[in-house]
């Protein structure tokens, strides 16, 4: 090394050294609170606090997709006015379509009336019938509404869209983005269980996020931990049944509807989760997983080598794993 370039390299240690300390030094904030229904926790190492502006982006996806809005853009195109969509609704309506066709249909934005007479949306007291079932599969199907001219049309105005199965998950990717154009290195978005995560946490360790073990006995509500993940830099979003149903005569239903039969699915998968690099992806395809069952679902993933899946399936009475060979690193001890 020639003498010269040594205060050089001086410097540039020095410099480097004062950048690690600042990024250290810098507090991490928290935010949480109600959105789409469900809630909100947002950890970010930040010197500014960013709630007000990181809710604002979330309201937003509200105005866009939230079925409790009655002004939301779904709300009024559920209810037939001619209105231009937002572009938010349409990026996840083009990215809904999108995976409704990778899935032949096993995720559907349509089946939410379907969802509603098995008693998940709006309680009903008698199991639906033959009759009842058909009567509304015949305005049931993600090919019987597109985007044309500006317009989301329907082949037929009963037809209503549901997008909670992919909004969390947008909503994470919405937030996250925010904190990457922002600047910050480090943080953990998780909206209704979904997350997006970046860097390290305050403990200067990789985000680490529990994929819960399954159980008939929601009402223990012990959480369980089944494994552990890191999710650094990665999207997390998780789909289950287990948790999720009613009994009915001495039969169980679970609330995830097949849209091709009309019916609860009787797959053995209990968990799907699924890690990718957009959190609204892995939330339309956890759900697709629970819909299409575990040999159907490999099939998927032959195909879509950026997701990777962590299930949990009954294997004749016992619970059982199977998962991504790309997860087992993720996978901690």
């Amino acid at each position: 090394m020639k003498k010269w370039q040594i205060p050089f390299l001086a410097i540039l240690i020095v410099g480097t050294i004062l950048i690690i300390r600042q990024q250290q030094n810098m507090p991490y904030q928290r935010c949480s609170g109600l959105i789409f229904g469900t809630t909100y926790s947002i950890i970010y190492q930040y010197d500014e606090d960013l709630h007000p502006e990181l809710l604002k982006q979330l309201k937003e996806v509200d105005a866009a997709l939230s079925m409790f809005n009655e002004e939301s853009t779904i709300s009024k195109i559920n209810q037939n006015e001619d209105i231009k969509p937002d572009q938010m609704f349409l990026d996840v309506f083009q990215l809904a379509q999108e995976i409704s066709a990778d899935t032949d249909g096993a995720f559907d934005i349509t089946v939410a009336p379907l969802v509603n007479l098995w008693g998940f949306g709006f309680k009903h007291d008698i199991e639906p019938d033959r009759q009842s079932i058909d009567s509304l599969r015949q305005f049931i199907g993600w090919q019987k509404v597109s985007y044309k001219g500006g317009r989301i049309a329907k082949k037929d105005p009963r037809i209503m869209l549901d997008c909670s199965a992919i909004a969390k998950g947008y909503g994470a990717d919405v937030a996250a983005r925010l904190l990457d154009e922002k600047g910050v290195k480090n943080y953990l978005v998780e909206i209704g269980g979904e997350v997006v995560s970046k860097g390290i946490s305050e403990k200067r360790v990789p985000w680490k996020i529990g994929v819960v073990k399954p159980t008939e006995e929601p009402q223990l509500d012990n959480h369980e931990m089944q494994t552990i993940l890191n999710v650094t830099d990665k999207a997390m979003a998780t789909s289950g049944n287990y948790r999720n149903f009613y009994y009915k005569g001495g039969r169980k239903y679970a609330h995830t509807i097949d849209p091709a039969t009309g019916r609860p699915v009787q797959h053995n998968i209990l968990s799907a989760t699924v890690l990718c690099n957009r959190c609204a992806r892995a939330d339309a395809y956890a759900t697709a997983f629970m819909v299409m069952g575990l040999e159907k679902a490999q099939k998927v993933l032959e195909r879509n080598p950026d997701l990777m899946v962590y299930f949990i399936y009954d294997n004749n009475g016992k619970n059982d794993v199977w998962y991504s060979p790309s997860l087992k690193e993720k996978i901690l001890p």
